[in-house]
């Protein structure tokens, strides 16, 4: 990579992060804009991002599920995101289909996992001469939450603490939240959930809500079973986030562009 200055992104949540799409169907990356730091099957080096984003990067005591990647919403929002900051991405992956709020608290093995990816991601830019100019999480999670009609105020405190913790220890500035969406056939379940979601982005000012757009989908013909996305929905979802982060960043940046 020409480019010595670097965002560290981490896309983390459940299974509309992790990707249920068609690869295939996805944007390629910008040349030298993307890459993917694969903390548990290539730690020595960088990878050009490409879709399916994190596939291979399972880990037995921490988030695993092999197979399961098959595209995902991230290669859209490198491309939008970098297309306004012109700062190259590395990308880490972790998330996790099907997983609850409760599994991501602090001391669970998903958060342990988590941590020490972006620590090590951090460390290994920092060997190779790097400098990171932003760090950051995207995250998007609550689906399975609605479906175990978990408490609206015990999901919005308990993401709250996660999400704060988690930017201590990984030394992340912000968090970026993409609100889910709806379940196919049963179109109220999820809001509870939603909305619990908008009162914790309207409480704090590091975490951000950058789409909406998950709801709609839907009714626009974009869900591929009950609780997915076909590949141009996490296309565009991610393009949103992209541009919004990428926005974001310009009137946020230590190193004015």
């Amino acid at each position: 990579m020409k480019q010595r200055i670097v965002d560290v992104v981490l896309f983390m949540g459940q299974s509309n992060m992790a990707g249920r799409g068609v690869a295939a169907m996805a944007p390629q990356v910008q040349p030298g804009m993307g890459y993917e730091y694969r903390a548990i099957t290539a730690p020595d080096r960088l990878t050009p991002l490409q879709e399916p984003f994190g596939k291979e990067e399972n880990n037995p005591d921490g988030v695993y599920e092999p197979g399961m990647k098959t595209g995902s919403m991230v290669s859209a929002f490198v491309n939008a995101c970098t297309a306004r900051t012109g700062i190259p991405i590395v990308g880490v992956s972790c998330a996790k289909g099907g997983s609850a709020i409760a599994e991501w608290l602090p001391g669970t093995a998903y958060y342990r996992d988590a941590v020490q990816r972006t620590q090590q991601c951090r460390q290994y830019l920092n060997h190779q001469g790097y400098e990171i100019r932003h760090a950051y999480m995207l995250w998007c999670q609550g689906c399975t939450d609605g479906d175990l009609h978990t408490d609206p105020f015990v999901y919005k405190t308990e993401t709250e603490t996660m999400l704060h913790q988690f930017m201590r220890e990984a030394s992340m500035e912000v968090c970026f939240l993409i609100q889910i969406g709806n379940h196919r056939d049963d179109p109220n379940l999820y809001v509870p959930i939603q909305q619990a979601q908008e009162v914790l982005t309207a409480e704090n000012e590091d975490i951000i809500m950058v789409s909406r757009q998950l709801k709609t989908f839907a009714a626009r013909h974009l869900m591929k079973d009950e609780f997915h996305y076909l590949q141009p929905g996490y296309d565009l979802v991610g393009g949103e986030a992209g541009a919004v982060v990428g926005e974001y960043w310009l009137s946020h940046s230590v190193h004015p562009e």
